[in-house]
């Protein structure tokens, strides 16, 4: 049971809090409505990510039994049989499709958009992965897909820019990732993925400077926009880009420093710093476009 849950990852949920940023931005966090909507899509996204991690954990069993950290997984270890991964694999993927129907509207609209997420990443999963920036641009664009849901099941409009900044955001994270992978390929002399070999620390670090400093930027003219300003009649959300400066920065020197960025999500749940600028940004946010 342990394994079987562990092999879902649960803790990789966290990401599809994604799907609650349409609510967050269009200021309806008090809507019941939009709550529940976002709650069930958030519900539906897990599963069917699940799923996903269920499928790479079995085709790629053979590679991780090689790496120091993944040769622990479920399948690679021998905890849970291939048989097994499927049978989870079919079974959150089912109750997550299924969940969708549980929406009070947009449900086939929501259900398409969890299903593109997921051929997409069926296919990052046996081909998309193993080619260089295409892979880090994928998963740029699971991110974009989940704001999609969420937008969708509250039938909320998103904005270019909150688009582009999640885009740009997750993009920053991913090159993050890859750093990570190419210190351990120079360290060791071996590739931890395919597409390790086709990057080197200088473009990384060149990659990641400038996401972060384009996902800087756009942040701050969201934040200026006269139709942002209008919505929230308010000039003074501009203030908030203080916490997502410093907040880029802590990730760039846990990258660059500690040499800590190889699971963004693991960065989020145990680094308290990272965790006070969330929060601090999170309720100048509320504070300028609720009070």
């Amino acid at each position: 049971m342990l394994h079987s849950i562990k092999i879902i990852r649960p803790q990789q949920w966290v990401k599809n809090l994604f799907v609650f940023i349409p609510m967050f931005f269009g200021g309806s966090l008090l809507d019941t409505a939009d709550i529940i909507a976002s709650i069930v899509t958030f519900i539906a996204f897990s599963l069917t990510a699940s799923s996903v991690y269920c499928f790479n954990d079995i085709i790629d069993a053979a590679a991780d039994r090689r790496h120091p950290v993944k040769c622990h997984r479920p399948i690679a270890s021998g905890a849970v049989s291939r048989a097994q991964g499927y049978m989870l694999m079919a079974t959150t993927l089912a109750v997550g499709m299924a969940a969708t129907q549980l929406l009070p509207q947009c449900r086939m609209e929501v259900a398409a958009v969890i299903g593109c997420y997921y051929v997409i990443n069926l296919a990052y999963c046996t081909w998309l992965k193993h080619h260089a920036i295409i892979d880090v641009c994928t998963i740029a664009f699971g991110f974009v897909l989940r704001i999609i849901a969420g937008g969708v099941a509250t039938e909320i409009v998103l904005s270019q820019w909150i688009v582009l900044m999640t885009f740009l955001l997750t993009l920053f994270l991913s090159l993050a990732k890859r750093r990570d992978d190419v210190l351990r390929m120079e360290a060791t002399g071996e590739a931890p993925r395919k597409n390790t070999v086709r990057y080197n620390l200088t473009f990384i670090n060149q990659a990641i400077t400038i996401a972060a400093a384009v996902t800087i930027v756009c942040y701050i003219m969201y934040t200026v926009s006269p139709d942002v300003v209008s919505t929230y009649r308010t000039n003074h959300l501009y203030l908030t880009s203080i916490f997502v400066i410093i907040g880029l920065l802590r990730y760039l020197q846990i990258a660059m420093v500690d040499q800590k960025s190889g699971d963004p999500t693991k960065v989020v749940l145990h680094d308290h710093v990272t965790q006070l600028i969330i929060v601090f940004w999170g309720l100048s946010f509320l504070i300028l476009i609720y009070f």
